[in-house]
C-alpha cells in the first residue's frame, strides 16, 4: 500500500474532495452500487446519496463489491430521489441526469467551470433516469456511443461520466 502511495481512511476522510455528488436513483444490483462506490473513492467524489430502492451500503453484496470504499465514501439515504434533488438545489448544486435523451449534452462537450459544484444523476439498469426526475435536472449528459447497443452497465457509465467530470478533458 505504501508503495502505491493509497490514502489510508482518515487521510481520505481529510483529503479535499472533488465537488460532485452522485445520485443512485432506483438502482436494482447492489453488486453496481458497491462497483460505482469504489469509484468514487477512486476520484474523491464528495458523496453518494442512496434512492429509491437503490440497496444501501449496509447491503452485504454492496460491502462485497464496494471493497471497502463504503469507510470511506460519505453517503446519504433518501427514500424519495426529489427531497435528494431539492437539498442540492438549496445548496447550490447544478443536477445533470445522466441518460440518452433529446437535448442532451454529449458527455466530450459537456464544460463546466471549476468552481461550480454538481450532481448527476444515474437511474435504473433497465428503465434509466425517470423522466419526472429528468424535468427536474438542470440538463442531460449523454455518454457517445457507436456500437449497436448503445447501452452500458450503469457502473460503467458512472467511471466513464465521473472519471471526466474529475479531469475535464
Amino acid at each position: 500500500m505504501d508503495e502505491l502511495n493509497r490514502k489510508t481512511v482518515e487521510e481520505f476522510k481529510q483529503a479535499e474532495k472533488n465537488k460532485i455528488i452522485v445520485l443512485l436513483d432506483n438502482i436494482r444490483s447492489a453488486y453496481n452500487v458497491g462497483s460505482i462506490f469504489r469509484t468514487a473513492d477512486a476520484f474523491l467524489i464528495e458523496c453518494i446519496f442512496i434512492c429509491g430502492y437503490t440497496p444501501p451500503p449496509t447491503h452485504r453484496q454492496v460491502h462485497k463489491t464496494a471493497l471497502g470504499a463504503v469507510e470511506t465514501v460519505d453517503w446519504m439515504q433518501f427514500e424519495n430521489i426529489n427531497e435528494a434533488i431539492h437539498q442540492l438545489k438549496e445548496n447550490n448544486y447544478e443536477v445533470y441526469a445522466i441518460e440518452q435523451a433529446e437535448q442532451s449534452i454529449k458527455l466530450n462537450q459537456f464544460q463546466s467551470s471549476s468552481n461550480k459544484k454538481i450532481a448527476v444523476v444515474f437511474g435504473n439498469e433497465v428503465t434509466g433516469v425517470q423522466d419526472i426526475v429528468m424535468q427536474q435536472c438542470s440538463g442531460c449528459i449523454e455518454i457517445p456511443q457507436h456500437g449497436m447497443k448503445h447501452s452500458l452497465n450503469v457502473s460503467v457509465a458512472a467511471g466513464i461520466v465521473l472519471w471526466k467530470l474529475v479531469h475535464g478533458v
